[in-house]
């Protein structure tokens, strides 16, 4: 069972250790369905109780795997957390994705991942990108509608600005903020090849402290860097998404893959998995939580939930910090 609990969206309890589905709509290497479902059936044996997922992972693919592998468990025992704003057209063959958080669209959206849920309402809904000339005070007004029905049980944003993260505290209640951050990422200025308008460490974090929001923290692992486990090159094929992010694909990887080999020694040192450091490292910060851990087998789930039967010690944590602060990592 996990040993460490996160209190949080009026004293819920969730489990620190989040699962997160991107991974398994089929756009990393190895993704697999049925061991996919395996996994999630696992991760609730083991304890974990909160699910992120998203429409656009898989286009639809996620969610339905998601609502095969919950069925039979007590729904009100899973906390699920899916997001809109990133629409396309089932019916083109090119599924260009588009950006639309209008009234009717975001209805179309909270319809679609309901049937494939398999659920009557979702938990915490988020809006996943920003975007110009967004209809932020629609949004507002049909997220509050839809809670007023129970379709939704809380509202969230990710990676929003801190002015626009601002703007929606004043006009209503959001409950998380999700956000790029790690260790070799606290602040990062971009994700992919998308430039992020919002520094988690520097900016978020101390608004979720004041406001009481839970900061969802993902790439937790750095899409796997932080394993431990990936070679100088050759890591991905081309169908896998993480291919397509220069950071673990250029010059810049080989910068991050020198930090991670020095902070192979520590976990060498202690015996414990670098995968399990980088996430107790974030578990151990009282804003952020839950986790949002991808996996793909029952042992990596098993790995990620283990995280939270030890602690960092103090001293441990000054000397990854003095890492970090050798290659400006701040």
């Amino acid at each position: 069972m996990i040993y460490k609990k996160f209190k949080t969206l009026n004293n819920e309890e969730l489990s620190a250790i989040g699962y997160g589905c991107w991974a398994i709509g089929g756009t990393w290497n190895n993704s697999d369905d049925l061991k996919s479902i395996e996994t999630i059936k696992k991760a609730i044996d083991l304890g974990v109780n909160f699910f992120d997922v998203a429409p656009v992972y898989g286009m639809g693919h996620s969610e339905e795997i998601l609502g095969k592998a919950i069925e039979g468990y007590d729904r009100k025992k899973l906390f699920i957390a899916t997001k809109c704003g990133l629409v396309w057209d089932d019916n083109s063959s090119e599924k260009i994705v588009t950006k639309s958080i209008s009234r009717e669209s975001l209805y179309r959206e909270l319809n679609a991942s309901l049937k494939r849920l398999g659920t009557d309402y979702i938990d915490l809904y988020r809006i996943h990108w920003p975007f110009e000339n967004m209809q932020i005070d629609e949004a507002i007004e049909t997220f509050e509608e839809m809670k007023r029905k129970g379709l939704i049980r809380y509202v969230g944003l990710s990676n929003f600005s801190k002015k626009d993260l601002e703007y929606c505290l004043s006009k209503t209640e959001i409950a998380t903020y999700q956000g790029l951050y790690n260790l070799l990422e606290p602040n990062s200025e971009i994700y992919h090849h998308k430039k992020l308008e919002y520094r988690s460490k520097k900016e978020i974090l101390p608004i979720c402290k004041e406001r009481g929001m839970a900061f969802l923290a993902y790439s937790p692992l750095f899409q796997g860097l932080l394993t431990g486990c990936f070679k100088l090159e050759n890591n991905f094929d081309k169908n896998d998404d993480r291919a397509k992010n220069p950071k673990l694909n250029s010059d810049t990887y080989k910068f991050y893959y020198k930090i991670v080999e020095e902070l192979k020694e520590i976990a060498k040192e202690i015996g414990k998995p670098l995968s399990q450091i980088s996430i107790n490292w974030l578990v151990n910060q009282e804003e952020i939580g839950p986790v949002i851990c991808s996996a793909q087998t029952p042992e990596q789930i098993e790995e990620n939930v283990e995280s939270t039967s030890w602690t960092l010690t103090k001293d441990i944590e000054e000397r990854i910090e003095g890492i970090l602060k050798k290659y400006n990592i701040i």
